[in-house]
């Protein structure tokens, strides 16, 4: 065996050294990812479209790593192109990619405006290809990288009314697998996370639906919703050495929604 079983370390997980770009991670969910990686070691580049950065700042400052913030709008190449420059040139380097950001627009299917669907698939799933194949090129001078998509659980069933992000979400699952095929000779591992039904402010109409809810709750084995902490071990993982030989794969977070009917 090339590597002896006793020099496994649970220093495997750490990412001190680390740079993580995390899009998105002033609100929502990216917020966990970003304080996640800050506890395990990393320093971030947040790219975000909103003006709120105060409280992603402080909580990361909090745990002694650095964080640097550029906003703009990731449906415009020449910003994506300004975000790796600007990571590059405040840190040197780039290791982990979190594609967070996204959106979803939710209307009557067949009221549906085509100016919404390509609102949601240019945010969810091109620029998500854009940035990861831009980043994966510094990657590759690097020797090495982790790009982690953000899927759902509507990326292997659907729900009524939205139909750009269901199926934007079926498109992330292919695109991880084409960068794990094309990069991963780079040692650049690309993989998805699919969180289920998560509290949060996104979901906070569905939350309030008592009819919804429960048949949600219905379906998930952990009878919960998820909640932020519930990814933020997961996403850790897949940015960390511990899982380099996992690549191409899509892990869902779903409270084991996706195992019942």
């Amino acid at each position: 065996m090339g590597i002896e079983l006793s020099e496994f370390s649970l220093s495997e997980f750490s990412l001190k050294g680390k740079v993580a770009i995390v899009t998105g991670a002033n609100q929502g969910l990216g917020m966990g990812y970003a304080v996640a990686f800050a506890k395990a070691g990393a320093d971030l580049f947040i790219p975000h479209l909103t003006d709120e950065t105060s409280e992603i700042k402080e909580l990361i400052e909090e745990t002694g790593q650095r964080v640097a913030f550029l906003q703009g709008d990731l449906t415009d190449k020449s910003y994506i192109e300004n975000v790796v420059r600007s990571c590059i040139k405040e840190y040197g380097r780039i290791d982990i990619l979190v594609n967070n950001a996204g959106a979803g627009i939710f209307d009557n299917f067949f009221d549906y405006q085509d100016s919404n669907w390509q609102k949601v698939m240019d945010i969810n799933l091109n620029s998500v290809y854009y940035l990861s194949h831009r980043v994966a090129k510094e990657m590759m001078k690097q020797n090495g990288g982790k790009i982690i998509n953000v899927a759902s659980a509507l990326a292997f069933a659907s729900d009524k009314n939205c139909p750009p992000y269901t199926t934007s979400k079926h498109a992330i699952v292919g695109l991880t697998k084409v960068f794990a095929n094309e990069v991963g000779k780079y040692n650049i591992q690309t993989n998805a996370i699919a969180p289920g039904f998560l509290e949060t402010d996104m979901t906070k109409a569905l939350l309030e639906d008592e009819k919804y809810y429960n048949k949600i709750v219905d379906r998930i084995p952990a009878g919960r919703w998820g909640e932020a902490h519930d990814l933020m071990g997961t996403a850790v993982f897949l940015a960390s050495n511990a899982s380099n030989y996992i690549n191409g794969w899509t892990v869902n977070v779903d409270g084991g929604f996706s195992t019942t009917i």
